[in-house]
Protein backbone atom coordinates (compact mmCIF):
# COMPACT_ATOMS: atom_id res chain seq x y z
CA UNK A 1 0.00 0.00 0.00
CA UNK A 2 1.31 3.45 -0.96
CA UNK A 3 1.16 5.81 2.00
CA UNK A 4 3.14 8.72 0.59
CA UNK A 5 3.75 10.49 -2.72
CA UNK A 6 7.43 11.06 -1.90
CA UNK A 7 10.08 9.15 -3.89
CA UNK A 8 12.98 7.57 -2.00
CA UNK A 9 16.31 6.37 -3.41
CA UNK A 10 17.08 2.70 -2.90
CA UNK A 11 20.19 2.13 -0.87
CA UNK A 12 21.31 -0.72 -3.09
CA UNK A 13 20.74 1.07 -6.46
CA UNK A 14 23.71 1.31 -8.81
CA UNK A 15 24.78 4.84 -9.61
CA UNK A 16 25.66 5.32 -13.27
CA UNK A 17 29.26 6.32 -13.80
CA UNK A 18 29.52 9.60 -15.66
CA UNK A 19 32.50 9.74 -17.98
CA UNK A 20 33.52 13.12 -19.33
CA UNK A 21 35.90 13.02 -22.27
CA UNK A 22 37.89 16.18 -21.86
CA UNK A 23 39.08 17.96 -24.97
CA UNK A 24 42.41 19.74 -24.84
CA UNK A 25 42.07 23.27 -23.52
CA UNK A 26 43.09 25.92 -26.03
CA UNK A 27 44.91 28.78 -24.42
CA UNK A 28 47.58 31.34 -25.08
CA UNK A 29 49.21 34.31 -23.37
CA UNK A 30 48.11 37.76 -24.53
CA UNK A 31 50.16 40.87 -23.89
CA UNK A 32 48.39 43.80 -22.22
CA UNK A 33 49.38 45.96 -25.19
CA UNK A 34 47.51 43.55 -27.49
CA UNK A 35 44.41 43.82 -25.33
CA UNK A 36 44.54 47.62 -25.48
CA UNK A 37 45.18 47.56 -29.24
CA UNK A 38 42.09 45.35 -29.69
CA UNK A 39 39.88 47.93 -28.05
CA UNK A 40 40.35 46.51 -24.53
CA UNK A 41 38.45 43.39 -25.51
CA UNK A 42 38.84 40.47 -23.10
CA UNK A 43 36.81 37.78 -24.89
CA UNK A 44 38.85 34.85 -26.25
CA UNK A 45 37.42 35.03 -29.77
CA UNK A 46 39.32 38.28 -30.36
CA UNK A 47 42.58 36.35 -29.98
CA UNK A 48 42.48 33.13 -32.02
CA UNK A 49 44.68 30.66 -30.15
CA UNK A 50 45.77 28.54 -33.09
CA UNK A 51 46.63 31.60 -35.19
CA UNK A 52 48.83 33.01 -32.44
CA UNK A 53 50.49 29.64 -31.91
CA UNK A 54 51.41 29.16 -35.58
CA UNK A 55 52.77 32.71 -35.77
CA UNK A 56 54.95 31.96 -32.77
CA UNK A 57 56.02 28.69 -34.41
CA UNK A 58 57.21 30.56 -37.50
CA UNK A 59 59.09 33.16 -35.46
CA UNK A 60 60.88 30.52 -33.36
CA UNK A 61 61.33 27.84 -36.02
CA UNK A 62 64.51 26.33 -37.46
CA UNK A 63 64.81 29.05 -40.09
CA UNK A 64 64.59 32.73 -39.28
CA UNK A 65 61.38 34.46 -40.27
CA UNK A 66 61.33 37.20 -42.90
CA UNK A 67 58.53 39.46 -44.11
CA UNK A 68 56.76 38.30 -47.21
CA UNK A 69 56.56 41.83 -48.66
CA UNK A 70 58.59 44.97 -48.14
CA UNK A 71 62.29 45.55 -47.62
CA UNK A 72 64.13 42.23 -47.82
CA UNK A 73 60.91 40.38 -48.65
CA UNK A 74 60.31 37.79 -51.34
CA UNK A 75 57.59 39.68 -53.23
CA UNK A 76 58.51 42.10 -56.00
CA UNK A 77 55.03 43.55 -56.73
CA UNK A 78 51.57 43.06 -55.24
CA UNK A 79 48.53 44.92 -56.58
CA UNK A 80 45.03 44.64 -57.96
CA UNK A 81 43.53 46.69 -60.82
CA UNK A 82 42.31 50.04 -59.56
CA UNK A 83 44.28 49.71 -56.31
CA UNK A 84 45.97 53.09 -56.52
CA UNK A 85 42.74 54.81 -57.57
CA UNK A 86 40.88 53.09 -54.69
CA UNK A 87 37.88 52.53 -56.98
CA UNK A 88 36.24 49.55 -58.60
CA UNK A 89 36.54 49.21 -62.34
CA UNK A 90 33.35 49.67 -64.33
CA UNK A 91 32.07 46.55 -66.04
CA UNK A 92 29.66 46.17 -68.94
CA UNK A 93 28.43 42.60 -69.42
CA UNK A 94 27.07 41.12 -72.64
CA UNK A 95 26.28 37.86 -74.44
CA UNK A 96 29.11 35.41 -75.15
CA UNK A 97 29.36 36.18 -78.87
CA UNK A 98 29.80 39.92 -78.24
CA UNK A 99 32.44 39.93 -75.52
CA UNK A 100 35.31 38.21 -73.78
CA UNK A 101 35.20 35.81 -70.86
CA UNK A 102 35.22 37.48 -67.43
CA UNK A 103 36.23 35.33 -64.45
CA UNK A 104 35.21 35.74 -60.82
CA UNK A 105 37.39 35.18 -57.71
CA UNK A 106 35.43 32.01 -56.89
CA UNK A 107 36.74 30.47 -60.15
CA UNK A 108 40.38 31.18 -59.35
CA UNK A 109 41.01 27.72 -57.89
CA UNK A 110 39.15 25.78 -60.60
CA UNK A 111 41.25 23.32 -62.61
CA UNK A 112 39.75 24.65 -65.82
CA UNK A 113 37.57 27.71 -65.14
CA UNK A 114 34.71 28.45 -67.54
CA UNK A 115 33.53 32.08 -67.65
CA UNK A 116 30.09 32.71 -66.23
CA UNK A 117 30.02 36.28 -67.51
CA UNK A 118 31.33 38.10 -70.56
CA UNK A 119 32.68 41.63 -70.53
CA UNK A 120 31.79 43.90 -73.43
CA UNK A 121 34.33 45.52 -75.71
CA UNK A 122 32.57 48.76 -74.77
CA UNK A 123 33.48 48.44 -71.10
CA UNK A 124 35.21 51.57 -69.81
CA UNK A 125 38.25 49.85 -68.33
CA UNK A 126 41.66 48.62 -69.37
CA UNK A 127 41.33 44.92 -70.12
CA UNK A 128 45.11 44.58 -70.24
CA UNK A 129 45.23 45.62 -66.60
CA UNK A 130 42.73 42.88 -65.76
CA UNK A 131 44.55 40.16 -67.68
CA UNK A 132 46.59 37.67 -65.70
CA UNK A 133 50.25 37.13 -66.46
CA UNK A 134 51.98 33.77 -66.35
CA UNK A 135 54.28 33.31 -63.38
CA UNK A 136 52.08 35.24 -60.95
CA UNK A 137 50.49 34.24 -57.66
CA UNK A 138 46.82 35.09 -57.03
CA UNK A 139 45.05 35.84 -53.76
CA UNK A 140 41.38 36.59 -53.19
CA UNK A 141 41.15 39.89 -51.32
CA UNK A 142 37.49 40.01 -50.23
CA UNK A 143 34.54 37.71 -49.64
CA UNK A 144 36.13 34.28 -49.15
CA UNK A 145 39.66 35.46 -48.49
CA UNK A 146 42.79 33.39 -48.46
CA UNK A 147 42.24 31.35 -51.64
CA UNK A 148 45.52 30.92 -53.52
CA UNK A 149 46.26 30.08 -57.14
CA UNK A 150 49.19 29.88 -59.54
CA UNK A 151 49.02 31.43 -63.02
CA UNK A 152 50.11 28.84 -65.59
CA UNK A 153 49.15 28.49 -69.26
CA UNK A 154 45.49 27.85 -68.42
CA UNK A 155 44.98 31.24 -66.72
CA UNK A 156 47.53 33.23 -68.70
CA UNK A 157 45.84 36.18 -70.43
CA UNK A 158 42.42 35.56 -68.86
CA UNK A 159 40.45 38.57 -67.63
CA UNK A 160 39.86 38.26 -63.89
CA UNK A 161 38.01 40.46 -61.45
CA UNK A 162 39.83 43.22 -59.59
CA UNK A 163 38.93 41.33 -56.40
CA UNK A 164 42.04 39.23 -57.04
CA UNK A 165 45.49 40.40 -55.91
CA UNK A 166 48.29 39.77 -58.43
CA UNK A 167 51.74 38.99 -56.98
CA UNK A 168 55.15 38.63 -58.63
CA UNK A 169 58.45 37.61 -57.00
CA UNK A 170 62.07 38.68 -57.07
CA UNK A 171 63.16 35.07 -57.64
CA UNK A 172 61.22 32.60 -59.78
CA UNK A 173 61.58 29.75 -57.29
CA UNK A 174 59.80 31.78 -54.60
CA UNK A 175 56.55 31.57 -56.59
CA UNK A 176 56.04 27.86 -55.89
CA UNK A 177 57.56 28.18 -52.41
CA UNK A 178 55.19 30.95 -51.26
CA UNK A 179 52.23 29.28 -53.01
CA UNK A 180 52.87 26.10 -51.02
CA UNK A 181 53.34 27.99 -47.74
CA UNK A 182 50.04 29.86 -48.19
CA UNK A 183 48.27 26.63 -49.20
CA UNK A 184 49.50 24.83 -46.09
CA UNK A 185 47.27 24.87 -43.01
CA UNK A 186 49.79 26.97 -41.12
CA UNK A 187 50.37 29.52 -43.87
CA UNK A 188 46.71 29.85 -44.78
CA UNK A 189 45.74 30.43 -41.14
CA UNK A 190 48.32 33.21 -40.93
CA UNK A 191 47.04 34.69 -44.18
CA UNK A 192 43.44 34.76 -42.97
CA UNK A 193 44.15 36.28 -39.56
CA UNK A 194 45.80 39.44 -38.35
CA UNK A 195 48.55 39.77 -35.78
CA UNK A 196 46.06 39.29 -32.94
CA UNK A 197 44.68 36.08 -34.47
CA UNK A 198 41.21 37.35 -35.35
CA UNK A 199 39.80 36.61 -38.82
CA UNK A 200 40.08 39.48 -41.28
CA UNK A 201 37.42 40.15 -43.90
CA UNK A 202 39.50 42.01 -46.45
CA UNK A 203 43.12 41.84 -47.62
CA UNK A 204 45.11 44.70 -49.12
CA UNK A 205 48.55 44.25 -50.73
CA UNK A 206 50.05 46.18 -47.83
CA UNK A 207 48.83 43.48 -45.40
CA UNK A 208 51.29 41.02 -46.94
CA UNK A 209 54.12 42.90 -45.21
CA UNK A 210 52.73 41.65 -41.88
CA UNK A 211 53.07 37.97 -42.87
CA UNK A 212 56.23 36.20 -41.73
CA UNK A 213 57.57 33.26 -43.73
CA UNK A 214 60.49 30.90 -42.98
CA UNK A 215 63.68 31.88 -44.82
CA UNK A 216 64.43 28.31 -45.98
CA UNK A 217 67.55 27.44 -48.01
CA UNK A 218 67.37 27.99 -51.76
CA UNK A 219 67.67 24.23 -52.43
CA UNK A 220 64.44 23.55 -50.51
CA UNK A 221 62.67 26.47 -52.16
CA UNK A 222 63.68 25.24 -55.61
CA UNK A 223 62.58 21.69 -54.80
CA UNK A 224 59.14 22.87 -53.69
CA UNK A 225 58.78 25.26 -56.63
CA UNK A 226 59.67 22.57 -59.17
CA UNK A 227 57.01 20.24 -57.75
CA UNK A 228 54.33 22.94 -57.97
CA UNK A 229 55.43 24.05 -61.46
CA UNK A 230 55.27 20.44 -62.67
CA UNK A 231 51.88 19.99 -61.02
CA UNK A 232 50.47 22.96 -62.94
CA UNK A 233 52.09 21.77 -66.17
CA UNK A 234 50.15 18.51 -65.82
CA UNK A 235 46.94 20.48 -65.21
CA UNK A 236 47.58 22.49 -68.37
CA UNK A 237 48.17 19.27 -70.33
CA UNK A 238 44.93 17.79 -68.99
CA UNK A 239 43.03 20.92 -70.03
CA UNK A 240 44.46 20.73 -73.55
CA UNK A 241 43.31 17.12 -73.75
CA UNK A 242 39.80 18.16 -72.69
CA UNK A 243 39.85 20.88 -75.38
CA UNK A 244 41.00 18.37 -78.00
CA UNK A 245 38.31 15.86 -77.02
CA UNK A 246 35.60 18.55 -77.12
CA UNK A 247 36.81 19.78 -80.50
CA UNK A 248 36.70 16.22 -81.91
CA UNK A 249 33.11 15.91 -80.68
CA UNK A 250 32.11 19.21 -82.29
CA UNK A 251 33.83 18.43 -85.59
CA UNK A 252 32.36 14.93 -85.85
CA UNK A 253 28.82 16.17 -85.16
CA UNK A 254 29.27 19.37 -87.23
CA UNK A 255 28.04 21.41 -84.27
CA UNK A 256 27.90 25.21 -84.72
CA UNK A 257 28.13 27.57 -81.71
CA UNK A 258 25.09 27.18 -79.45
CA UNK A 259 23.77 30.68 -80.14
CA UNK A 260 23.60 29.92 -83.88
CA UNK A 261 21.16 27.08 -83.19
CA UNK A 262 18.59 29.44 -81.69
CA UNK A 263 15.57 29.77 -83.96
CA UNK A 264 14.21 33.25 -84.45
CA UNK A 265 15.37 34.67 -81.11
CA UNK A 266 13.10 37.45 -79.90
CA UNK A 267 13.16 39.83 -76.99
CA UNK A 268 9.80 38.51 -75.81
CA UNK A 269 10.89 34.87 -75.89
CA UNK A 270 7.50 33.53 -77.07
CA UNK A 271 7.11 30.27 -79.00
CA UNK A 272 4.48 27.66 -79.83
CA UNK A 273 4.41 24.15 -78.34
CA UNK A 274 2.24 21.27 -79.53
CA UNK A 275 -0.03 19.70 -76.92
CA UNK A 276 1.55 16.32 -77.69
CA UNK A 277 4.99 17.73 -76.79
CA UNK A 278 4.09 19.15 -73.36
CA UNK A 279 5.30 16.02 -71.51
CA UNK A 280 3.40 17.17 -68.45
CA UNK A 281 5.47 20.38 -68.23
CA UNK A 282 3.79 23.79 -68.52
CA UNK A 283 6.88 25.83 -67.62
CA UNK A 284 8.30 27.70 -70.62
CA UNK A 285 11.92 26.95 -69.73
CA UNK A 286 11.37 23.26 -70.52
CA UNK A 287 10.20 24.00 -74.06
CA UNK A 288 12.89 26.40 -75.27
CA UNK A 289 13.40 25.98 -79.06
CA UNK A 290 17.17 25.62 -78.77
CA UNK A 291 16.73 22.21 -77.10
CA UNK A 292 14.77 20.88 -80.07
CA UNK A 293 17.31 22.43 -82.45
CA UNK A 294 20.23 20.67 -80.70
CA UNK A 295 18.46 17.29 -80.63
CA UNK A 296 17.44 17.59 -84.29
CA UNK A 297 21.02 18.43 -85.23
CA UNK A 298 22.37 15.50 -83.24
CA UNK A 299 19.95 13.10 -84.93
CA UNK A 300 21.10 14.34 -88.32
CA UNK A 301 24.80 13.69 -87.76
CA UNK A 302 25.01 11.02 -85.03
CA UNK A 303 24.63 7.30 -85.55
CA UNK A 304 22.07 7.28 -82.77
CA UNK A 305 20.70 9.61 -80.12
CA UNK A 306 19.93 7.78 -76.90
CA UNK A 307 19.68 8.92 -73.25
CA UNK A 308 21.84 8.80 -70.14
CA UNK A 309 19.52 6.14 -68.72
CA UNK A 310 20.37 3.73 -71.55
CA UNK A 311 22.15 0.65 -70.03
CA UNK A 312 24.87 1.10 -72.66
CA UNK A 313 25.58 4.56 -71.21
CA UNK A 314 25.04 4.24 -67.46
CA UNK A 315 24.84 1.40 -65.00
CA UNK A 316 23.07 3.54 -62.43
CA UNK A 317 21.95 7.13 -61.82
CA UNK A 318 21.85 7.89 -58.10
CA UNK A 319 20.11 10.71 -56.28
CA UNK A 320 21.22 10.36 -52.64
CA UNK A 321 18.64 10.90 -49.93
CA UNK A 322 19.01 13.61 -47.33
CA UNK A 323 20.18 12.74 -43.84
CA UNK A 324 21.25 14.45 -40.66
CA UNK A 325 25.01 14.98 -40.80
CA UNK A 326 27.40 14.55 -37.89
CA UNK A 327 30.64 16.41 -38.56
CA UNK A 328 33.98 15.57 -36.99
CA UNK A 329 37.56 16.82 -37.17
CA UNK A 330 39.97 15.75 -39.89
CA UNK A 331 41.24 12.23 -39.38
CA UNK A 332 38.02 10.99 -37.76
CA UNK A 333 35.70 10.85 -40.74
CA UNK A 334 35.17 10.77 -44.49
CA UNK A 335 35.58 13.80 -46.78
CA UNK A 336 32.33 15.53 -47.75
CA UNK A 337 32.40 17.79 -50.82
CA UNK A 338 29.78 20.18 -52.15
CA UNK A 339 28.78 21.38 -55.59
CA UNK A 340 30.98 24.49 -55.44
CA UNK A 341 34.07 22.31 -55.05
CA UNK A 342 33.55 20.04 -58.06
CA UNK A 343 35.79 22.17 -60.27
CA UNK A 344 38.77 22.07 -57.88
CA UNK A 345 41.67 19.63 -57.99
CA UNK A 346 41.76 19.26 -54.21
CA UNK A 347 38.44 20.47 -52.79
CA UNK A 348 38.99 23.29 -50.31
CA UNK A 349 36.98 23.86 -47.13
CA UNK A 350 36.58 20.12 -46.63
CA UNK A 351 34.14 18.80 -44.10
CA UNK A 352 34.32 15.36 -42.51
CA UNK A 353 31.38 13.06 -41.79
CA UNK A 354 31.57 10.81 -38.77
CA UNK A 355 32.31 7.22 -39.75
CA UNK A 356 31.00 6.02 -36.38
CA UNK A 357 27.57 7.58 -36.97
CA UNK A 358 27.27 7.06 -40.75
CA UNK A 359 29.44 3.99 -41.50
CA UNK A 360 26.83 1.88 -43.35
CA UNK A 361 25.32 4.86 -45.14
CA UNK A 362 28.69 6.25 -46.25
CA UNK A 363 29.57 3.02 -48.06
CA UNK A 364 26.48 3.55 -50.22
CA UNK A 365 27.21 7.24 -50.81
CA UNK A 366 30.93 7.04 -51.64
CA UNK A 367 32.03 7.59 -55.23
CA UNK A 368 34.60 5.83 -57.39
CA UNK A 369 36.94 6.84 -60.18
CA UNK A 370 35.24 7.52 -63.52
CA UNK A 371 31.83 8.44 -62.08
CA UNK A 372 30.31 11.61 -63.50
CA UNK A 373 28.93 14.08 -60.94
CA UNK A 374 26.19 16.61 -61.77
CA UNK A 375 24.99 19.39 -59.48
CA UNK A 376 21.22 19.16 -59.11
CA UNK A 377 20.25 22.30 -57.17
CA UNK A 378 21.23 25.93 -56.99
CA UNK A 379 23.67 26.11 -59.89
CA UNK A 380 22.39 23.33 -62.14
CA UNK A 381 24.63 21.29 -64.41
CA UNK A 382 28.17 21.64 -63.06
CA UNK A 383 30.01 18.55 -64.26
CA UNK A 384 33.00 16.65 -62.90
CA UNK A 385 34.50 13.22 -63.42
CA UNK A 386 35.79 11.57 -60.25
CA UNK A 387 39.63 11.33 -60.26
CA UNK A 388 41.55 8.62 -58.42
CA UNK A 389 42.25 10.77 -55.34
CA UNK A 390 38.49 11.37 -54.83
CA UNK A 391 37.98 7.63 -54.40
CA UNK A 392 35.65 7.05 -51.41
CA UNK A 393 34.84 10.79 -51.08
CA UNK A 394 31.23 11.58 -50.18
CA UNK A 395 29.59 14.20 -52.45
CA UNK A 396 26.67 15.98 -50.82
CA UNK A 397 23.04 15.13 -51.54
CA UNK A 398 22.97 18.11 -53.94
CA UNK A 399 25.06 16.10 -56.42
CA UNK A 400 23.72 13.33 -58.67
CA UNK A 401 26.03 10.42 -59.49
CA UNK A 402 26.05 8.85 -62.97
CA UNK A 403 27.90 5.53 -62.84
CA UNK A 404 29.04 4.74 -66.41
CA UNK A 405 28.26 1.38 -67.98
CA UNK A 406 31.99 0.78 -68.52
CA UNK A 407 35.33 2.57 -69.04
CA UNK A 408 34.71 2.73 -72.79
CA UNK A 409 31.93 5.29 -72.29
CA UNK A 410 32.93 7.06 -69.02
CA UNK A 411 35.13 9.74 -70.58
CA UNK A 412 32.92 10.33 -73.64
CA UNK A 413 29.83 10.76 -71.45
CA UNK A 414 31.64 13.36 -69.35
CA UNK A 415 32.89 15.31 -72.37
CA UNK A 416 29.44 15.62 -73.91
CA UNK A 417 27.65 16.57 -70.69
CA UNK A 418 30.32 19.19 -69.90
CA UNK A 419 29.99 20.79 -73.36
CA UNK A 420 27.83 23.85 -74.08
CA UNK A 421 25.31 21.57 -75.79
CA UNK A 422 25.17 19.14 -72.89
CA UNK A 423 24.56 21.95 -70.44
CA UNK A 424 21.53 23.16 -72.42
CA UNK A 425 20.09 19.64 -72.44
CA UNK A 426 20.63 19.35 -68.67
CA UNK A 427 19.27 22.72 -67.60
CA UNK A 428 16.09 22.40 -69.68
CA UNK A 429 14.77 20.06 -66.94
CA UNK A 430 15.13 22.74 -64.24
CA UNK A 431 12.11 23.30 -62.04
CA UNK A 432 11.42 25.24 -58.84
CA UNK A 433 10.28 28.75 -58.02
CA UNK A 434 12.92 29.74 -55.44
CA UNK A 435 15.68 27.12 -55.62
CA UNK A 436 16.29 25.48 -58.98
CA UNK A 437 16.31 21.67 -58.97
CA UNK A 438 16.61 18.60 -61.19
CA UNK A 439 16.40 14.96 -60.14
CA UNK A 440 17.69 11.54 -61.20
CA UNK A 441 14.70 10.90 -63.50
CA UNK A 442 15.56 14.06 -65.43
CA UNK A 443 19.20 13.01 -65.75
CA UNK A 444 18.17 9.64 -67.19
CA UNK A 445 16.25 11.50 -69.94
CA UNK A 446 19.19 13.68 -71.07
CA UNK A 447 19.94 13.05 -74.76
CA UNK A 448 23.35 11.56 -75.61
CA UNK A 449 24.60 11.13 -79.22
CA UNK A 450 26.61 8.06 -80.25
CA UNK A 451 29.02 8.82 -83.08
CA UNK A 452 29.07 7.10 -86.45
CA UNK A 453 32.85 7.04 -86.28
CA UNK A 454 33.55 4.64 -83.41
CA UNK A 455 37.28 5.33 -83.59
CA UNK A 456 36.74 9.03 -82.92
CA UNK A 457 34.36 8.26 -80.06
CA UNK A 458 37.00 6.01 -78.49
CA UNK A 459 39.63 8.74 -78.97
CA UNK A 460 37.39 11.25 -77.17
CA UNK A 461 36.85 8.79 -74.34
CA UNK A 462 40.57 7.98 -73.99
CA UNK A 463 41.56 11.67 -73.99
CA UNK A 464 39.12 12.39 -71.16
CA UNK A 465 40.38 9.48 -69.05
CA UNK A 466 44.02 10.37 -69.68
CA UNK A 467 43.30 13.97 -68.67
CA UNK A 468 41.74 12.67 -65.46
CA UNK A 469 44.87 10.61 -64.73
CA UNK A 470 47.11 13.66 -65.25
CA UNK A 471 45.06 15.58 -62.72
CA UNK A 472 45.62 12.80 -60.22
CA UNK A 473 49.38 12.99 -60.82
CA UNK A 474 49.20 16.79 -60.42
CA UNK A 475 47.48 16.29 -57.07
CA UNK A 476 50.22 13.92 -55.87
CA UNK A 477 52.95 16.44 -56.76
CA UNK A 478 51.21 19.25 -54.85
CA UNK A 479 50.73 16.99 -51.83
CA UNK A 480 54.44 16.12 -51.92
CA UNK A 481 55.31 19.83 -51.92
CA UNK A 482 53.01 20.42 -48.93
CA UNK A 483 54.61 17.54 -47.04
CA UNK A 484 58.10 18.96 -47.62
CA UNK A 485 56.88 22.39 -46.47
CA UNK A 486 55.54 20.95 -43.21
CA UNK A 487 58.31 18.44 -42.52
CA UNK A 488 61.42 20.33 -43.68
CA UNK A 489 60.44 23.97 -43.22
CA UNK A 490 57.61 24.84 -40.83
CA UNK A 491 58.05 21.97 -38.34
CA UNK A 492 61.71 21.20 -39.03
CA UNK A 493 63.70 20.46 -35.88
CA UNK A 494 66.56 22.77 -35.02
Amino acid sequence: MVTSNLAFKEKNSIEPEVVVNESPVKWCAVALSDVVARGKRLEAKAFDVEAKQVREKISTGKYKAISLFGEGGLIETAYYPGWMQRSRLKRVYCEKQYGEGFYLPSQMTDIYPVPEKYISKLADCSKDELRLKKGSLLLTRSGTIGSVSYVSETLNGRIFSDDVIRITFNKEYDLGYVYTFLKSKTGNLILRTNGYGSVITHIEPSHLAEIQIPDAPITIREQIHDLIAHSYTLRDESNRMIDRATQLLIENLHLPPVYELEKNPSTVGAHNVKLSDLAGRLDASYHVPIVDAIIEHLKRYAEEVTTVGDPRISREVILPGRFKRVYVNEGYGRVLIGGKQLSELDPSSKKYLSTAKHDKMLKKLEVHEGTTLITRSGTIGKIAIVPKHWEHYIPSDHIIRVIPANKDIAGYLNIFLASDYGKVLITRFTYGSVVDEIDDNHVRQIAIPLLKNHTVQKKINDLALEANEKRYQAYLLEQEALQIMDRDVIYAKK
